[in-house]
């Protein structure tokens, strides 16, 4: 019988050894007790557990698993100490197989459960490294004298309490391994008690715009609430300099992040494959895994099929993730985002790459897109779409019909969230009239329940 560790909770009830069904959406194994569903943390599929309840609501209960009774074949040793507390990851327990197959079978389901419609091909999944993947992460920090001084790190899980880490296997490990030398750090300023927020961007420094010239760049940005003294300034240049950081101060929104030592940071990132760096601001959006991106954008032109000439919308294009590469195939290019300032770097990287006289960008509110709006693109091709986790649901009712001469070639459809991936399907497919040709899984974020999707829709 295995023994699991986890977060504390209040026990409200004591339930009987369960089978567990499936995983949701969240990580959580699925359960149902006299025909009301169960959501057992810490449980896969196949296992028999002994579980204790949370919470109860009408429709459902929440549990955790107290013992194991009977172990899945794919349940393996997490190995973070501190998985069960942390917030951060909720899978470390299942192994890479059943994870990539559980988001998977999410996708389908929400298809077929919320938009009604099943993809007549299934992509192979996007996946790569396991650990060390995570380039971006946002950290909290507090002082906290009862526990020692400062923490720095995640949430703890299902609570505002930020755990007491000092080890993360998904933060490269230089990330990893400077934890304690933050706690340390931060604990000897004047302003440990006004930094609540560290945020982690790892990119790339170019040595020119080549795309194959770089090297890389491990960037902190300390949210602070009030400027540091000299005294603090002192020891966070002392700081940088030992540990190979750099240091960016954001004393209020991220517009004002502004680099601190050195005064000149950058941050890039590039796909070699089609010859594009990128240049961002660290609290500019980026992909968490620049490995699994740089998959992740192959397979969405080669599935988006740009050809030399035809004419191209990349809706939410951010700083130019498609825009550029499908530029770079020949195709020209309109990239929209409601982020001006998003619109404004991806202008700014297409110069940068040569590429300014296939592309153009423009601000819009995409929630709020009309068929109007659309039309005024002029005649297109083919479209990107890559909304936010809110999808873009306005935006496909604004699309031309399949039967509209109108009617773009094809639509490759990037999501984040795959209950707003379905629901757009579902307006695209019985609304608009697109089959759903292909639909597959792309693990951004190996160990969490949270996953990538592209879906391919044709006239």
């Amino acid at each position: 019988m295995l023994q699991v560790e986890s977060a504390p909770f209040v026990c409200i009830a004591m339930s009987p050894v369960v089978t567990i069904e499936s995983l949701d959406q969240e990580g959580r194994g699925v359960t149902h007790v006299d025909g009301k569903a169960v959501f057992v943390e810490g449980a896969l599929p196949g296992e028999r557990v002994a579980i204790e309840t949370l919470k109860r609501k009408p429709s459902y209960d929440v549990a955790r698993v107290v013992t194991v009774e009977k172990a899945s074949a794919s349940r393996v040793t997490p190995r973070c100490p501190h998985f069960g507390v942390c917030g951060g990851c909720t899978l470390q327990h299942a192994d890479p197989a059943l994870q990539i197959a559980a988001k998977q079978r999410a996708l389908e389901e929400a298809l077929a459960r919320i938009g009604r419609v099943r993809p007549e091909m299934v992509l192979p999944a996007i996946d790569g490294p396991a650990w060390g993947y995570r380039l971006r992460a946002r950290l909290s920090v507090r002082h906290v004298p009862k526990k020692g001084g400062v923490l720095v790190g995640f949430h703890e899980r299902q609570s505002s309490y930020v755990a007491d880490m000092r080890e993360c296997h998904v933060l490269p490990p230089r990330i990893s391994d400077l934890l304690p030398k933050l706690r340390t750090l931060i604990g000897s300023l004047t302003i440990r008690d006004r930094l609540p927020q560290i945020e982690v961007a790892v990119g790339e420094r170019l040595n020119s715009m080549s795309a194959g010239a770089s090297s890389v760049v491990y960037g902190l940005v300390l949210r602070v609430l009030d400027m540091p003294s000299v005294t603090d300034e002192a020891k966070l240049v002392a700081f940088a300099d030992m540990h190979d950081v750099e240091l960016w101060l954001q004393p209020g929104g991220p517009g004002t992040v502004t680099p601190f030592h050195p005064r000149h940071a950058t941050l890039a990132y590039t796909l070699p494959e089609f010859d594009v760096a990128l240049p961002f601001a660290p609290t500019d959006f980026t992909q968490v895994n620049a490995r699994v991106n740089r998959v992740l954008v192959r397979r969405a032109i080669a599935l988006l099929a740009p050809q030399p000439g035809e004419h191209v919308v990349d809706f939410f294009c951010g700083l130019g993730n498609f825009t550029l590469p499908i530029a770079r195939k020949g195709a020209n290019v309109i990239g929209l985002d409601g982020n001006a300032a998003l619109a404004k770097r991806a202008e700014t990287n297409a110069r940068h790459n040569g590429l300014a006289g296939r592309t153009s960008f423009q601000v819009a509110n995409l929630f709020a897109a009309t068929r109007e709006m659309v039309a005024a693109l002029g005649p297109l091709d083919r479209a990107l779409i890559d909304p936010p986790r809110d999808g873009a649901v306005e935006l496909a009712k604004s699309l031309p019909h399949r039967n509209d001469e109108r009617a773009v070639k094809r639509i490759v459809y990037v999501s984040c969230s795959q209950a707003t991936l379905a629901r757009d399907a579902a307006v695209l497919v019985h609304d608009r009239g697109y089959r759903l040709a292909a639909a597959g899984v792309v693990n951004m974020f190996p160990h969490t329940a949270h996953v990538e999707s592209m879906a391919v829709f044709e006239p």
